[in-house]
């Protein structure tokens, strides 16, 4: 996916942030709890996100990598990570706490995507590695990608479809993906 990102859009791809480190995985995750699970873990070791310090703004919910995989969504850093998982985990371990079967959110899930207000997203279910989606006033989506790579293969294809000129939404121009 990035790969295809630093070919047809090398100027966003320039402006990616570089990794993460062990250390920054380790202390995240004895701030949140819980272990990552190693997709995300791959992922962040390669891209980690947070935006610098002087661009991170403090009135929205999420700051990451704007406008990719589509408009009004951002691929998380750790930091975002780490402050939209505070918001959304609960003492009981899911909300809400009467419907542990059916519930809007599991501490056990993990947001690496998200629009800024933190209302809709992706996450990785630790438990068994399964991407899903949660949109504030809807039902959560479990289990839409088996895991993350399934889902950066699709968010691939995307991409393939862009750089073919195929996507009505989107195109690529002066190295970034420009949305309509």
């Amino acid at each position: 996916m990035t790969s295809l990102l630093r070919e047809h859009a090398p100027a966003d791809h320039a402006d990616l942030p570089g990794p993460a480190t062990e250390q920054m995985l380790a202390a995240a995750e004895e701030r949140m709890g819980i272990s990552l699970h190693g997709d995300l873990r791959t992922w962040l070791l390669q891209n980690n996100l947070d935006l610098a310090e002087e661009d991170f703004d403090d009135d929205v919910m999420c700051c990451g990598f704007d406008g990719f995989p589509d408009e009004g969504s951002f691929f998380l850093g750790i930091q975002a990570m780490e402050r939209l998982y505070a918001n959304r985990s609960t003492s009981s371990g899911f909300d809400p706490p009467d419907q542990p079967d059916h519930p809007f959110w599991r501490n056990e899930w993990i947001p690496f995507l998200s629009d800024q207000d933190g209302w809709r997203g992706k996450f990785i279910d630790v438990r068994d590695g399964c991407v899903g989606s949660w949109f504030v006033g809807d039902p959560t989506a479990t289990g839409e990608y088996e895991s993350m790579a399934h889902y950066f293969g699709s968010v691939a294809e995307t991409l393939t479809r862009i750089a073919d000129g195929s996507s009505p939404v989107c195109r690529f121009a002066e190295g970034r993906l420009v949305w309509s």
